[in-house]
């Protein structure tokens, strides 16, 4: 029970529905209202004063914690809320919701892209491993053939031993693929025009030009940022260097590859993609995506998922209480790095 001088700062849920039932646990729930004050049950993804009860709380709040579907905080949406000093984030990227208008006014923003990344690191080491072993394919041949066969006549190039693997984008995720892959007897380029032969000692990786790193590599893994720079990074020259039989895997954005580019190395068959993202986020349903057997497709399923939403609410309570205690966020955004990370 608190006294009737409350000195916790007041806060307000803003994110899309149906994303907190999702998020929070009763015990994240009970956390919450333990640290600030807070209605849980009220979740705005609106800001724009439709909603009294959101715009009274909005009024109040000194902190916000959103998720996906949070309504973009514009220069109207702050003057709506005099007393806002913090935004915790409780998912990746900020850009859809922290506008400059944040950064004029102080506001300190945190993320959870790091807990974030986990889920997808994950689930591109499992990519990598399974394209390296030839899983897809022998899994393929085996349903087809149902009878004895010569696997390892058929898969006598495959195997994870020594095997090459390109790294683009040592991003939070590119980091932690490169992290989870040190157990293993695989050699890793990295590109990335960030990093210098230092910081790619330190990683344990070797740098190398993009072109290059396409043409050494069995396994191409895409990490960088999604900005204008990095749009269509993956295109023909890079995709026409990557070897016969080589694995193209996303899990950043469609964006960075040149999709009218792969699709002729897909359908030839030449080359094989693991893909968690595409441009349009969703294919047409006439895309050849959905039915190449040299193509696992998944839909944006890479990051946090089910239970691993909760690993992000972790974090994001953790840096709320840092915010009442006073305490600087141990994960905050920091406007002039926004131009180079998701």
């Amino acid at each position: 029970m608190h006294h009737a001088t409350d000195n916790r700062p007041a806060a307000l849920l803003a994110m899309g529905p149906g994303t907190a039932d999702r998020l929070l646990t009763d015990a994240h729930r009970d956390r919450l209202t333990g640290l600030v004050r807070v209605d849980p049950g009220l979740v705005a993804g609106d800001l724009t004063g439709r909603d009294p009860a959101v715009e009274a709380a909005l009024a109040e709040a000194e902190v916000l914690l959103t998720c996906w579907g949070a309504p973009r905080l514009t220069a109207p949406v702050l003057r709506a809320a005099p007393r806002l000093r913090a935004v915790v984030h409780a998912a990746g990227t900020v850009k859809q919701i922290v506008t400059d208008a944040c950064w004029e006014r102080g506001i300190a923003v945190s993320s959870a892209a790091g807990a974030n990344a986990l889920p997808v690191a994950e689930y591109t080491l499992a990519a990598i491993l399974f394209a390296g072993k030839g899983v897809l394919a022998s899994a393929r041949r085996y349903r087809a053939l149902r009878a004895g066969h010569d696997w390892h006549g058929e898969l006598a190039d495959a195997g994870n031993y020594r095997r090459t693997v390109g790294i683009v984008g040592a991003s939070r995720v590119g980091r932690r693929v490169i992290e989870l892959l040190r157990p293993f007897d695989l050699r890793v380029l990295l590109y990335d025009p960030y990093v210098d032969a230092a910081g790619a000692a330190a990683l344990g990786v070797a740098r190398a030009p993009l072109d290059e790193l396409c043409a050494r590599s069995s396994v191409v893994s895409v990490h960088a940022p999604q900005v204008p720079a990095t749009r269509h990074m993956i295109g023909a020259a890079q995709l026409a260097a990557m070897r016969d039989g080589a694995t193209l895997v996303n899990t950043s954005r469609g964006s960075l590859i040149d999709e009218d580019a792969l699709l002729p190395e897909l359908v030839s068959g030449r080359l094989n993609a693991v893909l968690d993202v595409t441009e349009p986020e969703l294919p047409a349903p006439h895309s050849p995506l959905y039915d190449l057997d040299n193509v696992l497709l998944t839909p944006h399923v890479a990051g946090s998922l089910g239970n691993e939403l909760h690993r992000m609410a972790d974090h994001a309570l953790d840096e709320i209480e840092r915010f009442t205690k006073g305490e600087p966020f141990a994960e905050p955004v920091h406007p002039a790095s926004l131009h180079r990370s998701a």
